[in-house]
């Protein structure tokens, strides 16, 4: 148990190290920890408000762990499928690695963000583990941004198809237009930033590390099927987490619409980001009290709901926590440019 503790240590000092220094008037570390926990027990207290403890208390001998697992099992499918996003936008910039040590680090990086106070924290390891050096592993965090503006895309799109369908009672191919209407949106919005790559290239003179650096990203506007491809692999991963939120509700007997839990949960996911709380409690558990009322669902199974859903993601950390102890290599070799996967 102490080998392992230090190993963790050590990495969180290597990432440490890998970040630039503090500016002197910056909130110190534990000031900011401190204040996330206290946030995070301000939403915990007002998600239970208003909740009768024996009924939650008695909710969780209820539970019917098949539909816990199916949920379970089928969260994991969703982050597998993410793994392989990323590494479609990886790939082509230059880390030429096999889909499984994708979704090694993806997992990892899963772990860390139930360790440190912000899933950002987890996207910070994920690049690190996935390069040797300094500035590859700073293209490696731009591969994480990438892939990170591709879910909240995907997030916001299924949110708001299936709140628009909701609101104007649409019917099922109304309800798709809207959502092709979205995406062609988000997508424009993709192709016009990643079109701009050659202009901003232009800004900088020719030895510039930074006309470097943005030269490796010169793959995506080449190729803009790339986010266009990861925005669609994004939707798998969302409606994916959204079935696996409704089979984690069905082990208390909580039985909705699919159409129900496409917005739900992604409004919850896209709340979640915020770096207001830890791991997202109580985001997700008073989210879910308030967006389910209207559905007649009391609060105690929201509650219990958004608890097990925070379940899944414990145990799938620590998947992600035991993947870590068995492989410390930063990568299995250096990056190297050109490669298209």
């Amino acid at each position: 148990m102490v080998q392992r503790q230090t190993t963790m240590a050590t990495t969180a000092e290597e990432v440490a190290d890998t970040v630039p220094a503090a500016s002197p008037r910056r909130v110190p570390a534990w000031a900011r920890l401190l204040l996330r926990l206290a946030v995070t027990a301000a939403l915990m207290a007002v998600a239970l408000r208003g909740v009768e403890w024996p009924k939650l208390l008695g909710l969780f001998a209820t539970i019917d762990w098949r539909w816990w697992l199916a949920g379970f099992a089928t969260g994991l499918v969703s982050q597998v499928i993410a793994a392989v996003r990323w590494a479609l936008l990886a790939r082509p910039v230059g880390f030429p690695y096999s889909i499984g040590l994708f979704i090694w680090r993806f997992f990892e990086g899963s772990f860390f963000s139930l360790c440190l106070p912000t899933s950002i924290g987890g996207d910070v390891v994920k690049a690190y583990r996935l390069a040797d050096t300094t500035p590859g592993r700073l293209l490696a965090g731009c591969t994480v941004l990438a892939d990170r503006l591709a879910g909240l895309a995907a997030l916001s799109v299924l949110a708001g198809a299936t709140l628009i369908q909701k609101e104007l009672s649409l019917g099922l191919a109304a309800t798709l237009g809207v959502g092709a209407a979205l995406l062609g949106a988000a997508l424009a919005v993709f192709w016009i930033g990643v079109g701009s790559l050659d202009r901003l290239l232009s800004l900088f003179p020719e030895p510039h590390a930074a006309r470097q650096f943005i030269s490796r990203l010169l793959p995506y506007q080449m190729r803009p099927s790339l986010m266009t491809r990861a925005v669609v692999w994004s939707l798998f991963v969302q409606m994916g987490g959204a079935v696996a939120v409704a089979l984690v509700a069905r082990s208390l007997g909580v039985a909705l619409p699919l159409s129900v839990w496409f917005a739900v949960v992604p409004l919850i996911a896209l709340a979640m980001v915020l770096p207001i709380s830890i791991s997202g409690v109580g985001v997700r558990e008073g989210g879910l009290a308030l967006l389910l009322k209207p559905e007649g669902v009391p609060a105690e199974q929201a509650v219990a709901i958004g608890l097990l859903w925070f379940l899944t993601t414990i145990a799938a950390g620590l998947i992600g926590g035991l993947l870590f102890l068995l492989d410390r290599t930063p990568s299995h070799q250096a990056p190297t440019g050109g490669a298209d996967g």
